[in-house]
């Protein structure tokens, strides 16, 4: 395995599919940072040289990635809880944040049913 910015990526697939392993490279951006590096995007990451990771670690260095990106993600989710505006609200609550229904469903977001008891009859 090839390990670029602190991950191991998988050496029996294609470039452009092990780079995605990297948490904040996705297809386009892995397309991106392998023409950068001037590596042929079909090419399986047990053919590459050592000059070709040199390149693409070089490359994803101008990109935000792993532990910075999940750092910046969760300030900008806590500043939006700061700040006290409805979706730093949904987030403190633990609910869907984007105006869906939560009548039904959510159930990911809201976690597993806690039943409330009906009142008992006189």
């Amino acid at each position: 395995m090839a390990r670029i910015a602190g991950v191991d990526i998988p050496k029996n697939k294609r470039g452009v599919i092990s780079l995605t392993y990297i948490y904040g490279v996705g297809r386009s951006r892995a397309k991106e940072i392998l023409a950068t590096a001037k590596v042929d995007e079909s090419t399986k990451v047990q053919d590459w040289t050592d000059d070709d990771i040199s390149g693409i670690r070089e490359a994803i260095a101008a990109f935000t990635i792993e532990g910075e990106l999940r750092s910046e993600t969760q300030l900008n989710i806590k500043r939006l809880m700061d700040i006290g505006c409805n979706r730093g609200i949904r987030h403190r609550a633990g609910l869907p944040l984007r105006g869906q229904r939560t009548k039904n469903n959510s159930r990911t977001r809201k976690g597993k049913r806690k039943t409330v008891a009906n009142k008992k009859k006189a």
